[in-house]
């Protein structure tokens, strides 16, 4: 019972972690296997831990502290940093994880964790608590990038329709750091629909609208079935809903039952 204090404060903990509290990995091995018999710990995967709570016999690790101890530059994003934000429509049975840490997806306790590659590394704050996750800016940018780690374009207007405000000089960062002519296009006309409750200004519309590409896109596949009924809007040069927020009316696009709650 020397360390389950420190345990219990830490919540989530790796192998290592034990090794650094005890001095040595031969006790830290010794630890692990005592405290897992006597159920004061529970394996989470191989050499990543969580505590047990005395009260409630749950483990004390929430989603986002086990996402964040996967690896040393794990962070928590896409759908999964809406959730943490409390701006989902939806509670996702999947957490998204990117790292540059290649691991094997794993479920752990009902909750399967999925690394996602990054293409953009910027953006990741740690809060009080020891989580990392992206900023509100950059999971809306993300997201953007790709609907189906979002749930698709629902979840994804449903998500922005309970975030309160944007910075706009943040949104400009990351969209500059993608770099990528379609995600300033697909940005700017699914954003206008929101200009007024996010707090964004005409410049920042202007700004998306200066780096458009001259040739038309889809805001996605045109292979998909629901793009015969796009519209262009020749200000983005974008194919897509004649009204975006009618998409939530309708209902199912993109949407996948299995990944939520």
């Amino acid at each position: 019972m020397k360390y389950i204090e420190r345990l219990l404060e830490l919540g989530c903990f790796s192998r290592q972690d034990v090794v650094k509290l005890t001095g040595n990995a031969q006790a830290a091995h010794s630890l692990l296997h005592n405290y897992l018999k006597a159920g004061y710990i529970e394996r989470i995967r191989r050499d990543l831990y969580s505590a047990i709570s005395f009260e409630t016999k749950q483990p004390i690790a929430n989603r986002f502290m086990i996402a964040t101890h996967i690896a040393d530059d794990a962070y928590v994003s896409y759908h999964s940093a809406f959730e943490y934000y409390g701006y989902a429509n939806q509670v996702f049975y999947v957490v998204f994880v990117t790292t540059n840490s290649r691991f094997s997806d794993f479920t752990y306790d009902g909750i399967e964790y999925k690394r996602v590659s990054p293409r953009v590394n910027s953006g990741v704050i740690t809060t009080n608590t020891g989580v990392r996750v992206t900023d509100v800016e950059k999971t809306v940018i993300d997201s953007i990038y790709e609907f189906e780690k979002i749930g698709g374009l629902e979840e994804l207007l449903r998500c922005l329709m309970l975030v309160p405000s944007l910075r706009s000089d943040k949104l400009m960062t990351y969209l500059n750091e993608y770099g990528l002519a379609s995600l300033y296009q697909k940005t700017g006309y699914i954003l206008t629909e929101f200009s007024e409750q996010l707090s964004l200004p005409k410049s920042f519309f202007d700004f998306c609208m200066d780096k458009i590409p001259k040739s038309k896109k889809y805001l996605y596949s045109e292979k998909d079935t629901l793009s015969k009924n796009f519209v262009l809007h020749e200000e983005w040069m974008l194919y897509a809903p004649e009204k975006i927020k009618a998409v939530i009316n309708k209902g199912g696009l993109f949407f996948d039952q299995k990944n939520s709650a």
